[in-house]
């Protein structure tokens, strides 16, 4: 089975290609349904319709809609990390790199609404799955963060809180210019940011 398949909440995983292929189209069938309709709304027939299979064969990989969705937001995780790794270019240091991911993810959400619509959701809906979406960032952040301190490129600190501030700062920025403001340039905003993390707030003099 492919690494992309390997997803938490999956009853059971296929065992074949064309296995493999079914439940990406399932998946692919939930992200459209869910993020469309909303998790209530949303339903097994109409997923398996978009999917264009049985509906017999949705049991064979999910017991329940619910059980759909949180494989679904654990899935999307990996989705996001790939669709940004796979476009990012060549920074000469730590806080290069890190406004691209932020410039990326911004992009990423304008492109994909509806699927940042369920992870907005999945925080109601499965929170612990939600957290442990989450926490698969903070712990991506932090791995960069441990291998710039050991660079140099950053000054030690409590790279754990660092991670999470990071984290809360691509989601606020995802809504804000992926969903609510779509006329101000992702460069622009990365820039902005990536000069409040590398400055700091205070003034030159040191007074805040």
């Amino acid at each position: 089975m492919s690494a992309a398949l390997q997803i938490a909440g999956v009853a059971r995983a296929p065992k074949t290609t064309r296995g493999e292929k079914t439940l990406r189209r399932l998946l692919d069938a939930a992200a459209e349904e869910f993020g469309s309709r909303g998790f209530h709304q949303a339903s097994i027939t109409s997923i398996t319709q978009r999917a264009v299979v049985a509906q017999g064969t949705f049991y064979t990989y999910f017991d329940s809609k619910e059980a759909l969705f949180r494989a679904l937001v654990n899935d999307l995780g990996e989705v996001v990390r790939a669709w940004v790794t796979e476009r990012l270019w060549p920074a000469p240091n730590f806080l290069s790199s890190e406004g691209q991911r932020v410039q990326l993810f911004i992009e990423f959400v304008r492109s994909h609404k509806n699927l940042y619509n369920i992870i907005l959701e999945a925080h109601l809906v499965a929170p612990d799955v939600y957290r442990a979406y989450s926490t698969g960032f903070a712990n991506a952040y932090l791995e960069r963060l441990d291998a710039a301190v050991a660079n140099g490129e950053i000054t030690p600190g409590n790279n754990w809180d660092r991670a999470w501030a990071l984290v809360g700062i691509s989601a606020s920025l995802g809504l804000q210019y992926g969903i609510w403001d779509e006329e101000r340039s992702t460069a622009d905003a990365a820039r902005s940011i990536l000069d409040m993390v590398e400055n700091g707030l205070k003034t030159s003099s040191g007074h805040a």
